[in-house]
């Protein structure tokens, strides 16, 4: 979360009494017509209400009442690989950090980078989640929201990750395999196909769909902005940003 600085709450004192002063100066001025009076009334008014304003600032800083704090959710975004999963959760990102909370984008490649050995098994993958899973927590524990995006095939893990987080927000985005296919620029499909590539969800390793999703996109029906509005739309209505 943010909060004013010292520093910003006295430029913003000093703005407003730039208005106040000025309004002070012509008022005296207009009553008794002597200026070096009606300047020296707002130059004392100024470092008074200054002062005042600060303090006044910081008081209410620690009064909790009337606040509403933004609890920390996770987009978790699962597909099938080349089902739009992280163009969606791209799009997302960019539109949720209009709305000035603080947030994190988290994508399987990006994680697979900076951790090089993970493997691509059943066990490896579980593991794997549950690294991402305490990452998140990480994350929630300092009221930051996050938007993530992972194959995550297996039920057990993403049960996992929903255990893990707070307000965990399941995207199931679905597309049909020939379509990722068309997708794949890489040949990664083809390749699994040819027995180059192990362990390649939707080939040679399952695809286990979302039971409980709150959130389901059909990309073969849908487009990326349509995606974007409505998960969107989700968020507004549930959680305060």
């Amino acid at each position: 979360m943010y909060r004013d600085s010292n520093i910003r709450s006295i430029a913003k004192g000093i703005s407003w009494r730039f208005v106040a002063t000025s309004t002070t100066i012509v008022i005296v001025y207009i009553f008794f017509g002597r200026l070096d009076l009606a300047i020296a009334a707002g130059m004392i008014e100024t470092v008074l209400k200054v002062a005042l304003y600060w303090g006044h600032e910081r008081v209410w800083f620690k009064i909790r009442w009337g606040r509403k704090r933004i609890e920390p959710f996770n987009l978790w975004f699962t597909g099938l690989p080349l089902s739009g999963k992280t163009t969606i959760a791209d799009k997302v990102y960019e539109e949720l950090q209009k709305f000035d909370i603080p947030l994190e984008r988290l994508d399987s490649k990006d994680v697979r980078e900076l951790i090089p050995d993970i493997g691509f098994s059943r066990e490896d993958r579980n593991r794997h989640m549950h690294r991402i899973g305490h990452l998140i927590q990480t994350l929630q524990r300092n009221s930051i929201s996050t938007v993530s995006s992972f194959v995550s095939p297996y039920r057990e893990s993403r049960k996992a990750i929903r255990e893990m987080v707070q307000n965990n927000i399941v995207v199931y985005v679905k597309a049909d395999i020939e379509t990722c296919k068309t997708r794949d620029i890489n040949g990664k499909y083809e390749r699994a196909l040819k027995g180059e590539l192990q362990n390649f969800v939707g080939v040679n390793d399952i695809y286990e769909e979302p039971q409980h999703a709150e959130i389901t996109i059909d990309t073969d029906k849908m487009s990326v902005e349509d995606a974007s509005e409505l998960i969107l739309k989700y968020i507004k209505n549930n959680f305060t940003v």
